[in-house]
């Protein structure tokens, strides 16, 4: 029992090996299948590869650099549009039905609109990932801040405090939950969009970029290596948040 408890926390790892023998497999099955899947080697010859001549760092730096700035842009935008959408009948009135029409276009409808009028450069792609994130933050704010409790409005009025006491100690609290979540939708937009901008906007540095490169040069291993890392790298983001959320929430478990 002692041995089954310690390997709990590996459960996680069975179907991902499972996964990579069913492609070693598949890889095997001849000429055809050997390019479209290719062998594990080969994709552990292509991380080796990239690793030292510092081509994967390079690009895995660059896409995180304009996934976590457009991102903390998305962030910031969305709560305060949000909070004035939620506070305020008359910015709801005015900037709702701006916010759900523009918001039905889908990302990638914007990029060929955005790079018209600012290049294919780096302020472009940031502006896509975050209006990407601004989507997600305006909604969960909106949706926390209208959601705070009734009663916990009039215990701020029965305590005679003032607008900005009741936003800081009722309101922000009871829409931290909301805000979070919404920063966990955020950032999986956020890594979509950036991968998907340097794909399209091909220019400078990004996984996205690499692996356009390794498409015209008939390298699928290169391919598998960045999708790979822009799958650890969300992981691994989407972790820490929910780890910082949870610390940050814990008065939540402490009140119940």
């Amino acid at each position: 029992m002692n041995l089954l408890n310690r390997l709990k926390p590996l459960r996680g790892l069975v179907l991902p090996i499972l996964l990579v023998v069913l492609w070693d497999a598949l890889s095997r099955q001849g000429a055809s299948w050997a390019y479209a899947v290719v062998p594990v080697s080969s994709i552990g010859n292509a991380f080796v590869e990239l690793v030292g001549n510092g081509e994967l760092l390079t690009n895995l730096l660059a896409s995180l650099a304009r996934t976590s700035s457009g991102l903390a842009l998305g962030i910031l935008f969305g709560v305060t549009v949000g909070v004035l959408m939620a506070l305020s009948k008359v910015a709801d009135r005015l900037v709702g039905p701006l916010f759900h029409s523009i918001r039905q276009v889908p990302m990638l409808g914007w990029i060929p609109l955005i790079a018209m009028w600012f290049g294919n450069g780096e302020v472009s792609k940031v502006l896509i990932v975050t209006l990407a994130a601004f989507y997600p933050m305006v909604l969960n704010t909106y949706e926390g801040f209208s959601g705070v409790d009734k009663r916990y409005r009039e215990v701020g009025r029965v305590l005679e405090l003032s607008r900005f006491q009741q936003f800081f100690h009722v309101l922000l609290p009871a829409a931290v939950p909301s805000i979070a979540n919404g920063v966990l939708h955020a950032l999986a937009f956020a890594w979509v969009t950036a991968v998907g901008s340097e794909l399209f906007l091909s220019s400078g540095a990004g996984l996205g970029n690499l692996m356009m490169n390794a498409e015209a040069g008939a390298r699928m291993e290169i391919i598998v290596v960045s999708v790979l890392c822009i799958g650890l790298c969300g992981y691994v983001m989407n972790l820490l948040f929910s780890r910082l959320s949870r610390y940050v929430l814990r008065w939540r478990n402490i009140r119940g």
